[in-house]
């Protein structure tokens, strides 16, 4: 992304590895299922030949996941792109912004993860959140700042 004159990054991240951490368990729990069924189908071999391919492609799958979303924080925008071969980007000014909400489910909070969920003025795009974002009160305070900048008469 191309940044305006006279503006600065002020968080940029992925989501956390650990957001993605309970996609592994449940992709490697599925591949066990799976394998157990091959097992009983056609033999020990061939279980465990699906499940090392079944679990490295959940781990692949995972870090694509996590990589391919990219989100920053600038002294002017909020922006986030999504996707490797096709791209979703959305963005936003950050005096566009109304209010910053967090969120931490029990899970999120074990591993230390949240999702931050901007509302814009007059913005149709409701869906204008960070997801799987290792400390969620950096981003909010990073938005805070941009404002605070932005409303501050410049040469003050």
């Amino acid at each position: 992304m191309e940044l305006h004159p006279d503006e600065q990054i002020v968080f940029e991240g992925h989501p956390s590895w650990r957001a993605v951490l309970s996609f592994y368990i449940g992709g490697v729990a599925g591949a066990l299922v799976l394998s157990v069924i091959v097992w009983l189908a056609a033999g020990f071999g061939l279980a465990i030949l699906a499940f090392a391919l079944l679990v490295a492609g959940v781990v692949l799958a995972g870090m694509v996941k996590r990589t391919a979303t990219d989100y920053m924080v600038s002294t002017q925008r909020l922006y986030i792109r999504r996707g490797i071969l096709a791209k979703k980007v959305q963005q936003t000014q950050i005096d566009r912004v109304q209010n910053v909400n967090t969120e931490q489910r029990f899970r999120d909070r074990l591993l230390r993860v949240g999702t931050v969920d901007f509302d814009t003025a007059g913005s149709d795009d409701s869906e204008f959140r960070f997801v799987g974002i290792a400390e969620p009160a950096r981003v909010v305070a990073a938005v805070d700042n941009a404002q605070r900048n932005l409303k501050q008469p410049k040469g003050v």
